[in-house]
């Protein structure tokens, strides 16, 4: 898995990476889902659409951005 872009939170770091050709959101080490496009992994993130996270905390109350723009870009990590 080539780790693309991260985001910090309050409650620790979401990334989003990419595998066979599809874009995974990740947080502490679970997939939260798996997409066609990296802008889907982060708008879903955004607004609360993915698998739930291990503390069930709703993703769409933590400011994370829609756009990938407002991520940080990762070069060359591997997960």
């Amino acid at each position: 898995m080539k780790m693309l872009f991260k985001y910090e939170t309050k409650i620790g770091i979401f990334y989003i990476g990419e595998q066979d050709g599809r874009y995974h959101p990740f947080f502490d080490g679970q997939s939260l889902g798996s997409y066609a496009h990296d802008w889907q992994a982060a708008e879903d993130l955004a607004e609360g659409h993915t698998f739930s996270i291990p503390s069930g905390i709703d993703t769409s109350t933590l400011g994370i951005p829609n756009e990938l723009e407002e991520w940080e870009k990762i070069e060359g990590a591997s997960y």
